[in-house]
């Protein structure tokens, strides 16, 4: 069979490599800890889950969910967003349902990119990113992040020729993978960037409560939203999801907020592609945010725990990392032995200790030499995973 000339660049994924290393672990007997997937192991927003269960009853939750019918959740998602960050939001033209913030991420280039438009992506970056690009038949120009630039992108440096075909740029911070983070003064140099030179700024915006900010800061400070650099939403679309605040990964539940256009084109493509998901996980998701502090506190207060225990474990046995500031992610330097081959370290660690990673390549060309540890395990696990790795890096 021939296959559209699309797909050739999405032959390869970092979350389906890792997981074939693991089952071939698996296989030979080996025990699994999984620090691969950023899939939290804590239990989804019980206020949530009392609200979705409710639901199961309500007879006129079964059929189809069209936009309008998603009209309580987004107006819970204004009354929200309006509270939290002091910015007004029309629930009826700038709020759009997804099935996680994935879809939105994903979807957006079908909607803003012709064949050949460029968008100007993170490197190392989350792979959906690239991924929707190519599926839009659009380029890929990547914008390093090194740590001698706190993990930021330096616009300065983008080709004129490549900015004379550009359409979008994706930001994400707090980061994945780096778990870098942006302050407000950046997001305002990129809203200006984007206005100077017409482009469409995406922020995935996942990690908007996984922050960790120290005595005299302020979350808000660490996690600022695109929108407090873009008040009136000229050219700024951002994405958030339920799967970490609230532990509703499984649940698929997320949305777009920002320019009425850009929210009007996402609905356009979503509309030919599905419906949306039950009313009931609509309802659950409403009650979190109206009702459920508890969860994002505790997860919150969860993570920052096995980031200090797995930090502190890495440097007992003499691998230095960085403490991060956010997300629920390690992104750890390689030794010197693997600086080269990060994909090859994470494949045999995997096999001769059961501990599985993800390979900093798989996240970009500049993601080579690190590798990212996703604390989804409790902190004793986490300890056992270190020890394991240091006997492996001993061998």
């Amino acid at each position: 069979m021939r296959f559209a000339k699309r797909i050739e660049a999405l032959q390869t994924n970092v979350f389906a490599d890792m997981d074939r290393a693991k089952n071939c672990a698996k296989m030979l007997g080996v025990e699994i800890i999984d620090l691969s997937l950023g899939s939290s192991d804590l239990p989804a927003s019980q206020v949530a889950r009392s609200a979705i269960e409710k639901s199961l009853s309500e007879i006129d939750t079964h059929g189809y969910l069209l936009f309008h019918g998603t009209r309580s959740f987004r107006e819970a998602v204004a009354g929200w967003y309006t509270n939290r960050y002091g910015i007004p939001v029309d629930p009826e033209t700038e709020v759009l349902q997804l099935i996680g913030s994935q879809e939105g991420t994903a979807h957006l280039p079908l909607a803003v990119l012709n064949p050949g438009d460029f968008a100007l992506l993170l490197d190392p970056g989350y792979p959906s990113h690239a991924g929707g690009v190519h599926l839009a038949s659009g380029q890929v120009y990547t914008l390093p992040l090194l740590s001698e630039n706190q993990f930021l992108p330096r616009f300065e440096d983008i080709p004129t020729q490549v900015l004379k075909q550009a359409k979008l740029l994706v930001l994400s911070y707090p980061h994945n993978p780096t778990a870098a983070i942006a302050p407000l003064s950046f997001f305002r140099e990129a809203v200006a960037f984007c206005r100077q030179h017409e482009l469409i700024l995406c922020h995935d915006f996942p990690y908007a409560d996984l922050v960790f900010p120290e005595a005299g800061t302020s979350y808000q400070s660490l996690a600022p939203s695109i929108l407090q650099a873009d008040p009136d939403k000229e050219v700024s679309i951002e994405f958030f999801t339920f799967s970490k605040s609230y532990n509703l990964g499984g649940f698929r539940i997320g949305y777009a907020i920002g320019n009425s256009e850009l929210i009007l084109a996402l609905r356009q493509v979503k509309a030919a592609i599905d419906f949306n998901q039950y009313r009931g996980i609509l309802n659950g998701a409403i009650a979190a945010l109206n009702e459920d502090r508890e969860t994002v506190t505790t997860t919150v207060a969860t993570f920052r725990q096995r980031r200090d225990v797995f930090v502190a474990a890495l440097h007992d046995i003499g691998w230095q990392v960085s403490l991060p500031p956010a997300t629920m992610y390690v992104w750890a330097k390689l030794p010197e032995k693997w600086q080269n081959n990060s994909s090859e370290f994470c494949t045999k660690l995997v096999e001769n200790t059961g501990v599985a990673a993800s390979p900093g390549a798989g996240f970009g060309k500049n993601g080579e030499g690190y590798v990212r540890f996703a604390l989804v395990r409790d902190p004793e696990v986490l300890k056992t995973a270190v020890k394991r790795i240091s006997v492996f890096l001993q061998s």
